[in-house]
Formats: structure tokens, sequence, C-alpha cells
């Protein structure tokens, strides 16, 4: 077994990685292999990177030839006692389930219930459209956030490599098969920033700021928007720009901003309790049987679900579940909801708060 390792001098992460877990905790962990499945492949190469005294270091184990695949195997489980915390790149779809199957098949009994999995690949893959990332594989991540990688070799032309290393063993394939890995390491260190695109979408975000513009639309109409001025917990490594639904945000490291249309026009309250009402015709508003009742029958009806409601004439904003309540619809059948925009609630920057996180929510499941 050839163990390889490294302390990475001036190196240094921008991303506040200690919310997840103390850094000496935490274990970064990749594996290399000659095929997809444990069954009809190798295992033969386990590296991991990890925090002690100032430091970022790297460990690897890899297996000189096919029969040491348990004597790595039992390298990196002692190893990995002294942590709490596991962080991979899509480890929940390959890496681990891999490991799992190989101890099984080596009837080994090591498991991964010691520690907590964090899957880089599963937080940021929902956010791909909203980056506008074409994938979401480790090297489109670095190549989004402008790193370079040193090895020139993909991870299938190394499964050749390997197999040529064991029959006839040279310092250039060892070296080879030691960079790639090393470089996935370091790469996972390097793309940490990217979960700041996470936190802006399961972090509260913050608004600073909240007013209401008039302006003029392609067409030369006249328009209204709100404009969120908001402040990020985790600043964003590049500046991103995205629009849904009406909404646009841009972001640039901890500031933001969100433009919201809103609708100066007349909406209907829909009541739920529709057979506790009269639907006047000619009023085109539904009241209650208490008050109705004194109307002359010739002008009222017994009210339906579709048109038991109020009409109201106000500034409404969207939502696209009912964040506020009363809600608002055009029509009974509309799925657009909205909410009234009072004078009570923009001096609420709380609400506001919860509303910039409620347009995220909705731009990050657009697709």
């Amino acid at each position: 077994m050839r163990i390889s390792e490294e302390t990475l001098d001036n190196f240094s992460i921008s991303y506040p990685l200690d919310r997840l877990a103390p850094l000496e905790r935490i274990l970064f962990f990749d594996i290399e292999t000659t095929g997809f499945t444990a069954r009809s492949s190798y295992l033969y190469l386990i590296g991991c990177a990890y925090y002690r005294a100032g430091k970022w270091q790297t460990i690897q184990w890899m297996a000189e030839n096919y029969s040491q695949e348990t004597e790595i195997l039992k390298a990196f489980f002692e190893f990995s006692k002294m942590y709490r915390c596991l962080i991979h790149f899509n480890g929940n779809n390959f890496d681990l389930p891999f490991i799992i199957q190989k101890c099984q098949q080596l009837a080994l009994t090591y498991t991964f219930e010691h520690l907590e999995g964090i899957d880089l690949y599963k937080r940021v893959s929902p956010y791909k459209f909203f980056l506008r990332l074409p994938n979401c594989k480790q090297k489109t991540l670095e190549q989004f956030l402008g790193l370079e990688r040193k090895d020139v070799f993909s991870g299938v032309e190394l499964i050749g490599i390997y197999h040529n290393y064991v029959k006839n063993p040279s310092e250039f394939s060892e070296n080879a098969l030691i960079l790639h890995n090393a470089d996935d390491l370091k790469g996972m260190l390097e793309i940490l920033p990217i979960l700041a695109y996470y936190d802006l979408f399961n972090q509260p975000v913050k608004a600073r700021k909240a007013q209401a513009n008039y302006f003029r639309d392609m067409n030369g109409n006249r328009r209204r928007e709100l404009i969120l001025t908001l402040s990020l917990d985790t600043p964003l490594p590049k500046a991103v720009s995205f629009s849904a639904q009406g909404c646009y945000f841009r972001g640039e490291g901890a500031a933001a901003s969100l433009k919201i249309p809103i609708y100066e026009e007349e909406l209907k309250y829909f009541y739920s309790n529709y057979r506790d009402y009269y639907y006047l015709p000619d009023e085109d508003i539904a009241l209650h049987k208490s008050v109705a009742g004194f109307v002359d029958k010739a002008y009222r009806l017994p009210a339906s679900a579709a048109n038991c409601y109020t009409r109201k004439a106000a500034s409404y904003l969207p939502q696209w579940d009912i964040l506020f309540e009363p809600f608002f619809k055009r029509d009974y059948k509309s799925r657009e909801l909205f909410f009234e925009l009072t004078d009570e609630l923009k001096r609420d920057r709380q609400a506001f708060s919860t509303y910039a996180s409620h347009v995220l929510a909705m731009m990050a499941s657009t697709y």
C-alpha cells in the first residue's frame, strides 16, 4: 500500500465551513475505482483532506495491486474514527454505496454510521438553472468559480493507467493517479464558496430596505415595482442574476436586490364558507346571510364557491403559496395568488425578509 501525504501551505477557504462542524472534526473524502460497480471492479485509491494544526492537509492510500483493497479500506476507516462530518462530492450516489458494497464483498464490517455526511453535489444541483450551469460536475463548478486544475487525465483514462501500473509500476503512472485524486480533494475545498448559493436559498435573508418605484415598460406602459435591498450572511463568490415570473434577482458579494412587480388592480377575495353567503348579481359581491337576508329574494342567489367573493381595488404583490393572508385572486380557477401591499406591511421589515425568501424559493424551483 502506498501512502501519500501533503500539507497545503498558504491555503485558505473563504466559506465559513465551521458552520457545519468544528474544522478539526471535518473530513473530505474521494475514491478512485476501475469501474462503477463494486462487484466487478476494484477500489484502488482513497483520499482525504483534513484540518490539523492550523493547516489543511491531505492523505491518500493507494493499492499497489488488486489484493490491497482490504488494506486501504482498513486504513481509511481507522483514520476516520476521529472525525464527525464527512464531506464528499456526489458520494451519496457513488462513493459511499461503492465502499459499503466493497466492504460486504470483502467481509468487512465497516459502516459510515459514525459520520454525518454532506454531499456537495446534492446541495448545489437544485440551483443548476439559477446559476446557468450545463451540469453540476465538480469540474464544471471549478470552471464556474475560475479555478484551474493541474491533472490532465479523466477518471476513465486513469482506469487504464492503473491497470498498466499494476502490471508495470512506474513513477509517471503513480504520479498521475495520485495527482488526479489530490486535485479532486483540493477542488472540493476550493469550490466550497459555491455553498453560498445553497445558503442563499436555505438561510434567512435580511431586507435592509424596501421601496416602490414607477417605471415605463418596453411598451411605454407605466408600471410599478417593489425593490428589496438585501444583505446576505454568506457572500456570493460570483455575481449572479436571474429572472422568473416577472421578478428579477441580482446578487454580488454580501449584497443583493430583488425587483417584484406590484399589481394595481381590482382582485377578489373568496370566502371559504360559501354556504353561509348570498351572491348579489347586481352588486357582483357576496354578503353573509346575516346581512343579505334583508335583501329582496329577487336580487340575491345562494352563493357558490365560484362567486362567493368580495372585490377590492388596491396594490398587490404576487405569492406562489399562501404566505400572507388574506390572499386574493383574479378568478376562482386562477392559480395566481396575491396579497395586499398595505401601509402596515410597508413598515414591517421582517415581513419583507420573509417575502424575499419566498420569492427566492420560487426562483429556485423554476426550470
